[in-house]
């Protein structure tokens, strides 16, 4: 099959601009930048974790320097918690981000990967059922792939079931809704990031959210070296009672648990804030070109349709195709740099297959789906920028 297809560069997600409304927000940074007399963290990282916790509907969120960072925190407040302990499997969605992963091995705990449905992108509960059993899972930290979900209201109701802690990485899923709810509201806690190729840009930030008042606490202990210096000053005043620190000359370098420096910087905050009310319409611009690119894939007998009529609202962070033999996908391949589209992997494809699993991971796994992703999916990226033309040159590339 030929077809020829004018070279038009369409970038990867974000490196066309770093920011939804770029010319207002670098204007707006420039302003802050001259006028502010503080840059680490304070007030408008406040205000974006207080104006993020009522977009998503969570009672709180934290701020930090990075999406890998708050899940280092997560997975680290959870077992400073006593909720995890050293040597706990987790599992976690085999499509995923290496930092999702990372933190599960570096703190000491058995990392167990679960298939993903290639129709899906994602974990669904019938799956992950046999696997968190199996291995006796004490959490299951799964990724919201691409602006796509498994079934996350049963695996919500089955992680409660088998008292397993459910986390979401959301990180590339932010906006996307469930009839049951939004995706990043079905664990006990879920994170996000803001890197520049994301909904939601402040060039690098993390956030997590969550509805539990002690998870909350830790995770700012966590994201300050351990210290109490961001929490209200009552539970600073229980902290420092609990350890029998009386004078304030000694509580300024008091620290309670293990933590980081994770902390962000106020143009992150500011930067946050200020995009907030531009995401509505980054969100809906996306979606309009996802279910567009969505339905040519559905007319091509290469392709495998991706089913999405679970899910209500498609935040697509990117758009993913996924075809039937890796031959096929190095046709396409080829096509799509003809045309000057950028394209990569499904994430990182089977996360098992990555080196640094192989290193630290000993343990066989067998995963059908998520190594026909590995083989045989790719995507371009997705941006509330692209005009028509550039819509029109994906859709040639998969004609």
């Amino acid at each position: 099959m030929k077809i020829k297809v004018k070279r038009y560069t369409v970038p990867l997600v974000g490196e066309k601009n770093t920011f939804f409304k770029e010319k207002s927000t670098k204007a707006a940074l420039a302003k802050f930048i001259v006028n502010t007399n503080k840059f680490s963290m304070g007030k408008w990282c406040a205000k974006f974790e207080e104006a993020f916790a009522i977009l998503q509907g969570r009672k709180h969120c934290v701020l930090f320097n990075s999406g890998g960072s708050a899940n280092l925190a997560l997975i680290q407040a959870l077992q400073n918690l006593g909720r995890l302990k050293k040597g706990d499997a987790i599992g976690f969605s085999a499509l995923t981000w290496s930092t999702n992963v990372m933190p599960i091995l570096q703190l000491g705990f058995e990392a167990i990967p679960i298939d993903c449905r290639k129709e899906t992108l994602n974990v669904d509960a019938d799956c992950a059922i046999k696997h968190l059993e199996t291995h006796k899972c004490k959490a299951f930290f799964v990724t919201n792939v691409l602006g796509l979900t498994g079934d996350l209201d049963k695996l919500k109701k089955l992680c409660q079931k088998k008292s397993i802690t459910l986390i979401e990485d959301n990180c590339e899923s932010l906006g996307t809704e469930l009839p049951a709810g939004k995706a990043g509201n079905f664990g006990t806690a879920s994170t996000f990031s803001f890197f520049v190729a994301h909904h939601l840009s402040t060039i690098e930030g993390g956030m997590v959210a969550t509805d539990d008042h002690e998870l909350m606490e830790m995770l700012k202990i966590v994201r300050a070296n351990g210290w109490d210096r961001n929490l209200h000053p009552d539970r600073q005043s229980h902290w420092r009672a609990k350890h029998g620190i009386a004078s304030d000359f000694h509580a300024h370098y008091a620290f309670y648990d293990l933590g980081y420096n994770l902390r962000p910087t106020e143009i992150t905050g500011f930067l946050g804030h200020h995009q907030l009310p531009h995401l509505e319409k980054s969100i809906a611009r996306r979606e309009k070109i996802f279910h567009k690119i969505q339905k040519t894939v559905r007319d091509n007998s290469h392709f495998i349709p991706l089913e999405h009529g679970h899910i209500k609202r498609v935040s697509s962070f990117a758009l993913p195709f996924i075809v039937k033999t890796p031959k096929l996908r190095n046709i396409y391949l080829k096509k799509f740099e003809a045309a000057g589209v950028e394209t990569r992997p499904i994430i990182a494809g089977n996360m098992i297959r990555q080196p640094f699993f192989k290193k630290y991971s000993s343990k066989k796994h067998e995963l059908p789906e998520t190594d026909m992703l590995h083989h045989c999916g790719f995507y371009c990226g997705n941006n509330p920028d692209y005009t028509d033309a550039q819509i029109a040159i994906i859709i040639a590339c998969i004609k």
